[in-house]
């Protein structure tokens, strides 16, 4: 197993978080980048689980799962705390010749015009820290449109500590409750990385 390490050198605070992932973007330091698009994207794409649609791509990071999701007709907002991040996803789309919505903001303080069809949430609760997971899966209900769906990917590390932070799927299903979210009968899907952790892929509906 790959040794996987992704921990702040110091605690990683709100007021500090945009420096400290815009400096790992800047210098390259992404070992959770898996240099193309999440498996589970192609999945849901290929067999027609996600189809084009307004779509909200939070904590876009290089923006693999952008460009594609534009490539196929996605109308996509993308929002990322790095400004390096987003000047990434820009010069990408351009030299694609492709068009998406790109916005560099805190999304735990942004608020969109309007609420979307359907969230892809890849990265960023993991990335969060847990405290602060409450307060993002709030967002997420008012970003998402009654009877929208989530589609979520679960980062597994078994460790304690992070980023990333473990996302214990019990823990989603008390986080994520049914008071708001529909939860599928299926089991998730693991989706496999390169760093010897894996994601499990849930989608939701919104109530």
């Amino acid at each position: 197993m790959t040794t996987y390490k992704w921990h702040a050198a110091t605690p990683l605070t709100p007021e500090g978080a945009k420096d400290f992932w815009d400096v790992r973007y800047g210098h390259g330091v992404t070992p959770w980048d898996r240099g193309g698009q999440n498996p589970a994207l192609t999945h849901w794409l290929d067999e027609g689980a996600l189809n084009p649609c307004r779509i909200l791509v939070p904590g876009c990071g290089r923006g693999y799962e952008v460009i594609e999701l534009a490539r196929r007709g996605f109308d996509v907002t993308a929002v990322d705390l790095a400004p390096t991040a987003i000047e990434t996803v820009a010069a990408k789309l351009e030299a694609a010749g492709l068009c998406a919505t790109l916005v560099q903001a805190d999304f735990l303080r942004w608020t969109p015009d309007s609420p979307f069809e359907t969230i892809y949430e890849q990265t960023s609760l993991c990335a969060l820290l847990p405290d602060q997971w409450r307060a993002y899966v709030r967002r997420l209900s008012e970003w998402l449109m009654p009877g929208g769906h989530l589609f979520a990917l679960f980062m597994q590390t078994n460790r304690s500590g992070g980023p990333p932070f473990h996302c214990d799927i019990g823990a989603m299903k008390e986080l994520f409750s049914s008071e708001t979210w529909a939860w599928p009968m299926s089991e998730p899907e693991m989706v496999e990385h390169s760093t010897g952790f894996f994601e499990l892929g849930v989608t939701l509906k919104r109530l």
